[in-house]
Order: C-alpha cells, then structure tokens, then sequence
C-alpha cells in the first residue's frame, strides 16, 4: 500500500517543461539496495530505530529484485547495504554472483565484520565489477587494527581499479580519538570520510567544544561542504533533482523510494519490485528537503550544479 502523503517540506518552484529525463552532465545511475534489514551490530548512534534492523528477503523475494535490477537499461552502479549485507547467507551465494552475471557496476556498504574469507570471496565473486566499498567503521564493536587488516586483505583481493572509503560517525563519544583514527586510516593508504551524526529531526546538536574536535577532523566545514570531503548533510533545496528516475533506493520490503528524505517524509514512492509495480519516474523534480543525509546522489551526478564524483 503506498503510504499517506503529508505536505512537503518546502515549497518550490516547478519543474520546467523542457527538463531532460537524465542529467545532461555526466552521471551514473546508482540504486541503493538494501538486501536485508538485519544487522549484528546494534550502534548506540544508528539513526535507524531497532526495530527496523530486521528481516532477511527470501530466495524468491531476493530473485524479483535481481530481475528488475539485471533489466535495468545499460550500466548502472548498484550499491547494496543494509543492514549489514554480509549478515545474509544469500549475499555471497545469490546477490552478488547474480549481479556479477550483469552489465553493472558493484559497490557496497558494510561494517567490515565478515570473515576475511568472505570479504575475498566477495571479491573474487565481483570481479572487475567492483566499483566502491565503503566500510563503516564502528569503534563501539571493533579496534582500528582490527577494522584494517580486514579492510587491507580485500583491497589485495580486489581489481586494482576498485576504490575503498572508510566511513566513520562523529558521534560524540568517541570524538577525541577520532583525529587520532583519522591519521591510522590514512597512513594504511585508505580514504577517511567523516560524516555529521544525524538524529530523527536533522543534525546532532554539536556543543562548542565537539565542533572544534568536529573542525580539527574535517577542517574547514564550508570547505568540507562544498568540496563533499566530509558528509556534511547540505541542503540542496530548489534544485533539479533526478532521484526517482536516474536513481532510486529499493528496501528488502521490496518497496521502492526516490530517495532516502523522501521515504522519511512518506514522499516519493515508486512501488514494490516483488510485486511487480516498481515504475521509475521519467523526469526530475525539485528537491524539497532541508537536508540530503545521503550522498550518492550528489556524488553520481542526480543534482543540478553538483558536479559527479566518486567513480
């Protein structure tokens, strides 16, 4: 059942008539599948409430899902998270050896918790295909060492073309040993990507004290902002946006949305891909959020004036 829609966030102004159906600057279209709702870790900071950490797709529910994304027209990216992807047997058994079967492009969110067997045969499985790992790094449930040593035998494992990013959440605890991660991070040759703590109604109300260990990790935030070396949550608010059509968030519920502050506010839903009605919207709209958490969409290219990067 497609969810009630309350009144936008913002007002804006229509899109105009002659608007592309695809971004006429270069962009890659990524969907972002989340392939289960489980996860074993249990962060204190999630912005994802607990009980909607569950549930793993069944076979046949997971095989709808391949189908509409191996049908997607040419080359796309598609980035699968979670949860925590590894936390399904059917990743490595099903997902990933049928996507690979495919034209697109492979990337991933993970917590880096997996066996290191599995994290090669992931690898192994994805070939030239892999695109982006992006590894979460949860200091509540594991020590740097640990975290790259994992993070450094699937880099050996991979094509030397894939690209690999160690997220980490400025969550207040843990904020004064971040400047020292940071550098471990980076010393092992990885990229360190911090991003703002988001709570249910935005950003975490940073005191004086956690923005200057917030500035002394990212450095300049305007810089930061407009440079996406940090996920600064920036409002892109007005501007043509090609989420829902160039790009789409599908859930292990099978649910489709155009983006992730569109599911938030009810807004954007572009039907079921087990059932059938998944429909792509065939041009932009404008985007009528306060923030964009997320920033895949920014970084392939779906909004106006933000240039592509990050593959």
């Amino acid at each position: 059942m497609v969810p009630a829609q309350p009144v936008p966030v913002a007002t804006v102004d229509p899109v105009p008539a002659d608007a592309p159906d695809a971004p006429p600057w270069p962009h890659l279209p990524t969907v972002e599948w989340q392939v289960c709702g489980q996860c074993n870790y249990d962060c204190s900071y999630c912005i994802q409430s607990k009980k909607y950490r569950v549930g793993y797709p069944t076979h046949d529910e997971l095989q709808r899902a391949l189908a509409v994304l191996a049908d997607l027209p040419d080359r796309w990216e598609v980035k699968m998270t979670g949860g925590e992807p590894f936390a399904s047997r059917l990743f490595l058994d099903l997902v990933v050896p049928s996507l690979a079967r495919t034209p697109h492009r492979i990337s991933t969110l993970t917590n880096l918790s997996a066996p290191v067997r599995q994290l090669q045969r992931f690898a192994e499985l994805c070939g030239e295909q892999l695109g982006i790992v992006s590894a979460s790094l949860h200091l509540e449930f594991t020590t740097v060492a640990e975290f790259l040593a994992r993070l450094t035998a699937l880099r050996e494992a991979a094509h030397d073309g894939a690209s690999f990013v160690v997220n980490c959440v400025l969550a207040p605890g843990p904020l004064a040993r971040l400047p020292e991660v940071k550098r471990q991070v980076e010393d092992a040759g990885f990229r360190f990507f911090p991003q703002l703590m988001k709570v249910k109604h935005g950003l975490y109300p940073y005191d004086e004290a956690q923005m200057q260990l917030v500035r002394e990790i990212v450095g300049d935030l305007q810089v930061a902002t407009r440079t996406r070396s940090a996920n600064m949550a920036p409002a892109y608010t007005g501007r043509l946006c090609w989420t829902g059509a160039r790009y789409f968030v599908l859930m292990h519920s099978g649910d489709a949305w155009s983006c992730r502050s569109a599911k938030r506010y009810g807004e954007g839903y572009l039907g079921n891909a087990y059932d059938g009605t998944l429909q792509r919207r065939e041009r932009p709209v404008r985007c009528g959020y306060p923030i964009c958490p997320c920033t895949v969409p920014a970084n392939r290219g779906m909004i106006e004036g933000v240039e592509r990067r990050g593959g």
